[in-house]
């Protein structure tokens, strides 16, 4: 049986290869690939799927190891390092110039390895981003990755999905897709079911539907016949788009400031040397071995590397908290963040939709049960307000029965038994009619069976309904249309009532849609349409003259995180701000549930639509909810913020809502609700839909770009004192008390441990208690260089006092440098654990023990500086001698010296600051 299974997969695989499928009709395309309308069985799928492989392209292939390594010496800082490895060599200092070669290489390697970790945590986020397919397996609609498909497949296709594989269309409702990528058509395309000639061009194959395509309006079902490489796409060797490279703003701004830094310290190395030449009548040799050791020793090497490997694990913490960052700017805007738009439904509720309330012309209803599960009674709500306790006998109550089926037949939604736990593939807010129906005891699959389809027109956000067409027996037709109330009141001439169809009252049901939305319900209208001779339904046929059915109230409660990320954000100075579609009074209603602060009244799209630019953005910073909102008004409320001088981030999950999300400074879409569309135009992917993500997403955005600060501000001072060091040595005609291979030394450990701690350092307990991050504010303000400046003094101070000490002892100059060059590395190590926090204090068990890899870091530092100090071939190498217990001690206390005073002018910084 498998064997024959096998055979049929490849006969399949074959055919797929050889048809020319936009020229044969949906039926032949169907036999030829040996499946029914119903779609494979699953044990079906999984044999072709084994037997043809799975629906991907050929990935991008990442930077071979050999160009990665070779990168990592395309760097000014290296280059001049490399410069004066050769000098130092023609100059006769063979040991100096092989020991400046390794330590370069060392530090090299050091950047081939982090950015190898770094590209590696970049991939396995791509793999989260992987697209999901709603196919027809076994006749029932369920979701699997788009890399299962295979040919054979049905898959169902709507407004913002990117088509997963080459379909042959066998339905098409009002579909368009832009195939801009594959065939330069810039215009999308209205696609059909009909055939084409064998050699039609790609543009005009009008019955198909190619992968990487995105469809811009409509839906449509399909056939899968060519997947993976065997697609259109594939054939050209289009890839599939990944998360961006590694260079980022930050990173070229420190680009920019090393370009700077290598001019700056060779002129003051070309400069000290000439004055030692001149003014101290020194040998040019030496000199320039001078300038060579103030270049190597204030070059900050590892750094750019140290940055990266930062930006990266800032990456990985953000997908384990279900935020899947695709550009890596976005990591730096965050911490920026003034103001968060975001959707209703799903992000700050639970997006489980629960029909709880019916109202139709005659009476109104509630409805017993939360979730999906067709588990609840509905039961009759008297005049005065209060539930009847005896069930409603559905049979009897025909006005609600024809509701309910109305409710199931304008509806794209399925309910599924999966594993004993019920489960909606839909959307949810359809999902709650079905489920609602299925209370009554009526089965959508049943009813929709038995009722024919003929024609739909799909749900867009400009029309604000949907609209289905369906055969009745003796030629009678009927439509459905379900949507906004407010939208459809517009549309209705009648009501339903008892007695029989009633001029309607917009008053009465607007006060009746107040009702329900003033209990922070959803509501949703549902109208029909008698009619005989529609054969294709068009807008107009629905735009007066329907008749209103009743409305329905759906509950999706506000999500308990979201109430607390609602209130982190106001503590962070950042600013929620809600925008939905629903009515204005169930968005206050809900809004005041989560603690939003400006609850005494919302805009409407119809609102923001009336205003101009001007009046948009002075209203802005005084609304936090926005109803009955289109996409288009998004991108209006982004850019009027971005005016008021806002950093804001936009929420979104349909193909309109693309706009919004790239022009906002970081625009988020939702892994689950989220059109592939929508995806392609953000920054950042929520894996959950969950509001409080993009909070969790900001804090861990202050924390890189805070880390980063700190890691960079703990690195200059050690350069900047050893530069210091040899520059006054050589001004003032002394010994220099750290030689250019002890510099490069130094900054090596450094770099392999001290240097790489503070990317693994939590947030400050303030993080989120402090105002956003100016964009435009410089990387190093004055407060950061004045530390690095004091620290430098400090550390310089300490290196001469130890190597001065020493010599008055009687020490020797290779003891000295030995005690000078512990003396910094020890400096560092204290100012280390200072650099935990900017300006809060250290000084106390946690500030100073709280770190894991802040103590590793530093151990791992003193053991390479014993093996420095007392291992006899470094000796030689670096021209250094044995400590004794006494130096150690008086290192020790000059390090404590400095750590007290970084503390006191922390301290300082506080008191100004109030």
């Amino acid at each position: 049986m498998a064997t024959q299974s096998k055979g049929a997969s490849a006969e399949v695989k074959d055919i797929s290869a050889r048809t020319a499928w936009h020229s044969i009709n949906s039926e032949d395309a169907l036999s030829r690939l040996k499946v029914s309308s119903n779609g494979l069985t699953k044990e079906e799928a999984q044999q072709r799927l084994t037997d043809i492989g799975p629906n991907q392209l050929q990935q991008q292939q990442g930077r071979h190891w050999t160009r990665r390594l070779l990168e990592q010496f395309n760097n000014v800082l290296m280059l001049i390092l490399l410069v004066a490895a050769v000098a130092s060599f023609l100059l006769g200092h063979s040991i100096d110039a092989a020991a400046i070669v390794g330590v370069v290489v060392i530090i090299a390697l050091i950047g081939f390895i982090q950015e190898g970790k770094a590209e590696q945590a970049l991939d396995s986020i791509r793999n989260m981003l992987s697209p999901q397919a709603n196919v027809l397996r076994d006749g029932h609609r369920t979701t699997v990755p788009a890399e299962d498909l295979v040919p054979g497949d049905i898959v169902l296709i709507e407004s913002g999905d990117r088509v997963p594989a080459d379909l042959r269309l066998l339905e098409a409702r009002r579909l368009r897709t832009e195939e801009a990528a594959l065939t330069g058509e810039s215009v999308p395309v209205e696609k059909h079911t009909e055939t084409v000639a064998e050699d039609a061009d790609l543009a005009e194959r009008r019955g198909m539907a190619y992968a990487s395509t995105i469809v811009v309006q409509g839906s449509a079902r399909g056939l899968v016949v060519e997947t993976g490489s065997h697609t259109e796409i594939g054939k050209i060797s289009e890839l599939l788009r990944g998360v961006e490279k590694l260079k980022t703003p930050l990173l070229q701004q420190l680009d920019r400031a090393g370009r700077v830094l290598a001019i700056f310290i060779l002129t003051a190395a070309a400069i000290t040397a000439v004055l030692g030449v001149v003014i101290h009548q020194q040998p040019a040799s030496e000199m320039f071995m001078a300038a060579v050791g103030l270049a190597v020793a204030a070059i900050p090497e590892g750094l750019p590397a140290i940055v990266t490997i930062g930006l990266a694990l800032g990456v990985q913490s953000m997908a384990k908290r279900n935020a899947i960052v695709r550009r890596l700017p976005a990591v730096e805007t965050l911490g920026s963040i003034s103001t968060i738009f975001s959707d209703k439904t799903g992000t700050l509720t639970r997006n489980e939709m629960t029909a709880q309330a019916i109202w139709m012309h005659d009476q109104q209803y509630a409805i017993d049960g939360i979730g999906f599960a067709p588990e609840g009674e509905f039961h009759y709500v008297q005049t005065d307000g209060q539930t009847s306790e005896e069930a409603v006998r559905i049979d009897n109550d025909r006005m609600l029965t024809d509701f309910l089926n109305a409710a199931v037949l304008c509806n794209d939604s399925e309910l599924a038994d999966k594993d004993g736990r019920h489960q909606v593939y839909g959307d949810p807010t359809e999902g709650a009619l079905v489920v609602a129906a299925a209370k009554a005891g009526i089965q959508a699959r049943t009813q929709r069976e038995s009722v024919k389809r003929v024609d739909a027109i799909p749900f867009e956000s400009e029309h604000k309904y949907m609209a289905t067409l369906h055969h009745y027996d003796e030629g009678q037709q009927r439509i459905f249309v379900k949507g906004a109330p407010d939208r459809l009141l517009e549309m209705c001439t009648c009501a339903c009532s008892k007695e029989g169809d009633v001029d309607i009252d917009q008053q009465h049901w607007e006060d009746r849609i107040h009702e329900l939305s003033s209990r922070g319900l959803r509501v949703l209208a549902i109208a029909d349409k008698r009619t005989s001779s529609v054969e294709g339904l068009d807008h107009h046929h629905v735009q007066g003259d329907l008749r209103l059915l009743g409305i329905i109230g759906l509950l999706d409660p506000p999500r308990q995180e979201a109430i607390e990320a609602v209130k982190r954000c106001q503590k962070a100075g950042i600013r929620p701000v809600m925008i939905t579609g629903d009515h204005a009074t169930t968005a206050l209603a809900i809004a005041k549930q989560l603690g939003f602060n400006n609850t005494r009244r919302a805009l409407s799209g119809r609102d923001i639509e009336t205003m101009s630019d001007s009046q948009l953005e002075d209203t802005i910073l005084d609304i936090d909810v926005y109803a009955r909102a289109s996409p288009e008004h998004k991108l209006r409320l982004v850019q009027a913020m971005q005016s008021r001088g806002g950093v804001c981030s936009m929420t979104g999950d349909g193909v309109n809502d693309g706009p919004a999300l790239k022009r906002a400074d970081v625009g988020v879409a939702m892994g689950i609700q989220g059109t592939e569309a929508a995806k392609d135009a953000a920054e950042m992917v929520l894996a959950d839909d969950n509001f409080a993500t993009i909070v969790s997403a900001v804090e861990e955005g202050r924390k890189v770009y805070d880390n980063i600060r700190k890691t960079i501000t703990f690195i200059l001072p050690t350069n900047g004192a050893q530069g210091l060091a040899i520059m006054l040595a050589v001004l003032f005609g002394s010994m220099l008390p750290v030689t250019p291979l002890q510099a490069l030394w130094v900054n090596m450990v450094v770099a392999v441990t001290l240097g790489l701690a503070l990317a693994f350092e939590k947030g400050e307990q303030d993080l989120m208690l402090r105002k956003p991050r100016d964009p435009k504010a410089p990387l190093l303000d004055f407060f950061l260089l004045w530390r690095v400046v004091f620290v430098s003094l400090l550390l310089l101070i300490g290196v001469f006092g130890i190597f001065a000490w020493i010599q008055q002892q009687g020490g020797s100059d290779e003891l000295a440098r030995a005690g000078a060059v512990n003396m910094l590395v020890t400096g560092s190590a204290a100012y280390l654990i200072n650099s935990r926090f900017l300006l809060n204090s250290t000084l106390s068990i946690n500030g100073i023990f709280g770190s894991r890899p802040v103590w590793i870091a530093i151990a791992l530092i003193m053991i390479l500086q014993m093996a420095f100090t007392y291992l006899p071939f470094m000796q030689l190498i670096f021209g250094s001698d044995s400590l004794a217990l006494s130096h150690w001690l008086a290192i020790v206390a000059v390090s404590g010296l400095i750590y007290l005073a970084v503390e006191m002018e922390k301290r300082i910084w506080r008191h100004r600051k109030g």
